[in-house]
């Protein structure tokens, strides 16, 4: 579908998917055995620009747009979607928010070393007793003597290990539920702040997950994002975003699994002949292709909407939808083609298996997509 794309977004393109098959290819699975963060890559792709593509060059991005951020993404994805996570998390959650809804002093302050890849972003919605339900954060702030002062644990926080800046939902008046949470910026060296458990996971293994605790942290005023009390409505808009970037990772996944298995099923002979001859490899194929499409079409729109500045969240919520389902379905229908080999480590399709589930989980469940697609449709 490349007739749909720009020279500069075709060069982007090409470009990182030189990068990816050259540098994050050849370290992606013993990274991915070993649970180490890519520490290397990301500095790579903060030098090629890629942990800030759609962000304007005065404050240190690349200039581009998010159709382009989406390809980047997949591309990255297509060889390791724990890399690709990673610069999704950081740009999507960390990098947009800050970008839209953050001060000129706070975007002077924290944009360019975030969108050099020279700071990793971490954001923190997530505790363990409010997922979905982020009315019941319990994670708080109060303001004392003209400081923010916070205390309480957040889970599941991607890059939360290695994050230099965080973004951090705190209930401000408990109350209110989810009218009275609040969005601030925490850095990794202040006082109170801790790394607590790292997650041991199914798949993402190069990609840590991470418990942020806090324990009387103490922040200045300027270090609220966005205006008291509206921090829910800016993890919204900003899970939108972060949506375009799960969907891009789940086509990456799903495109590895589709390009995988038409190359065995061209090399792997059974009966005297490849197995790329027999109908029902050549059906599941079909169906994994025409798939892949439908999503990459759907990511596509949404990231297109997005650049338009149009309103595009049950856009986003269909492409996380789809990609999501399409990326499990094509990463088992690889498996399947690869037979006995594709349960072993020998090839990468188990790995895609592993690394497909989390796309139907974080950013919103399959069920909240569905949701807010029906909400989007029944207003």
């Amino acid at each position: 579908m490349d007739f749909l794309l720009t020279e500069e977004q075709l060069m982007l393109k090409e470009m990182v998917e030189k990068f990816a098959k050259d540098k994050i290819l050849p370290v992606a699975s013993e990274n991915e055995r070993n649970h180490l963060f890519p520490t290397e890559i990301i500095k790579e792709a903060g030098e090629l620009g890629l942990m800030g593509v759609a962000y304007p060059t005065e404050y240190g991005g690349a200039g581009m747009d998010f159709v382009s951020y989406f390809l980047a993404v997949e591309a990255v994805s297509r060889y390791c979607a724990s890399t690709g996570v990673i610069i999704s998390a950081h740009s999507s959650l960390v990098c947009d928010p800050i970008f839209n809804f953050g001060t000129e002093e706070q975007k002077q302050k924290y944009l360019p070393g975030l969108l050099s890849g020279q700071k990793i972003g971490s954001f923190s919605l997530t505790e363990s007793g409010a997922g979905s339900d982020a009315g019941a954060t319990k994670t708080t702030a109060k303001f004392v003597d003209g400081r923010w002062l916070l205390n309480g644990s957040k889970i599941f926080a991607t890059n939360g290990k290695e994050a230099d800046v965080f973004i951090l939902l705190a209930s401000t008046e408990p109350e209110k539920k989810t009218r009275g949470v609040t969005a601030f910026i925490v850095e990794k060296d202040t006082p109170g702040y801790s790394i607590g458990k790292v997650e041991r996971k199914l798949g993402i293994r190069s990609s840590s997950t991470a418990e942020i605790v806090l324990e009387n942290v103490e922040l200045p005023a300027e270090n609220m994002l966005g205006e008291l009390n509206q921090g829910f409505k800016i993890s919204m808009i900003t899970l939108d975003g972060g949506r375009l970037g799960i969907a891009s990772q789940a086509l990456g996944i799903a495109r590895a699994s589709l390009e995988d298995s038409v190359k065995y099923s061209k090399e792997r002979y059974q009966f005297d002949q490849p197995i790329a001859n027999f109908q029902a490899i050549q059906w599941m194929l079909a169906d994994m292709k025409t798939e892949y499409d439908a999503a990459w079409l759907l990511t596509y729109r949404a990231s297109l909407m997005k650049d338009k500045k149009m309103n595009y969240s049950a856009a986003a919520a269909m492409a996380k939808l789809k990609s999501s389902e399409v990326a499990m379905d094509a990463a088992r229908k690889a498996i399947q083609i690869h037979g006995g080999y594709g349960y072993t480590e020998d090839f990468n399709v188990e790995r895609y298996y592993r690394d497909a589930k989390i796309t139907e989980i974080y950013e919103g469940t399959s069920e909240i997509q569905r949701l807010v697609i029906a909400r989007d449709l029944l207003k």
